[in-house]
């Protein structure tokens, strides 16, 4: 089944405690139905010194979202959108792409 949200993909949080906040796909968990997106869903991990980290201290990383709870940047508009799927091209050239259903325009390029 082809990814509605993908890996370089700038989605819009549209609900929890980070909502309206944009960032850019890090990764993604088709498995788990998550994405990893950059400044979103901050969490903070407190760290025993090592010898890889002598300094130890609290350590501040982006975790997981629900894919769920991010919804496509428009293009034109820069607002939420939902993703649809169409064939450019005919015959052996024909390529299944996203657009946005909002605008219409292609995501993938």
């Amino acid at each position: 089944m082809a990814a509605k949200i993908r890996k370089g993909d700038t989605v819009i949080v549209i609900t929890g405690k980070d909502k309206g906040r944009k960032g850019e796909v890090l990764k993604s968990f088709p498995e788990d139905s998550r994405v990893l997106v950059s400044g979103v869903n901050i969490k903070a991990r407190h760290t025993k010194p090592s010898q890889v980290d002598p300094q130890g201290g609290i350590k501040r990383n982006e975790a997981p979202i629900h894919v769920s709870n991010v919804a496509h940047v428009d293009p034109t508009s820069g607002k939420p959108t939902r993703v649809g799927f169409k064939t450019e091209g005919t015959g052996e050239k024909a390529r299944k792409v996203r657009f946005a259903k909002r605008s219409g325009e292609s995501i993938d390029g």
